[in-house]
């Protein structure tokens, strides 16, 4: 597997409501951009071109089959938008607990 980074932004990328239901419907298993397009309220060109930004983005990879290309998920830039958040809401996960579990203390005490 390649070690390069990405050219684009990942969270950009997921900006679009459109590449958001593209990375959906790829969770599911990989697809053609024919097969996505078919899902989408969107033209077979605007997937392709959304496909772009998500592959320069590196959340999805290609492979040829015949003359389609077959997208999927690519773990290791799913991976690092997931360990991103994993971390940014678990520290303020766990801060909201604290805070939240200092303040209904002392309400309880002051009843």
């Amino acid at each position: 597997m390649s070690t390069a980074q990405p050219a684009g932004d990942p969270f950009d990328a997921l900006g679009d409501p459109n590449r958001r239901a593209i990375v959906e419907l790829l969770g599911d298993g990989e697809r053609s951009v024919q097969e996505l397009a078919d899902l989408l309220p969107i033209s077979r060109p605007a997937v392709s071109r959304h496909l772009r930004v998500l592959k320069r983005a590196g959340l999805v990879v290609e492979r040829p089959l015949g003359t389609r290309r077959i997208y999927q998920l690519h773990d290791e830039g799913v991976e690092a938008v997931r360990a991103y958040m994993a971390r940014v809401w678990g520290e303020a996960s766990a801060r909201f607990r604290l805070v939240a579990s200092n303040t209904g203390g002392s309400r309880r005490a002051g009843r």
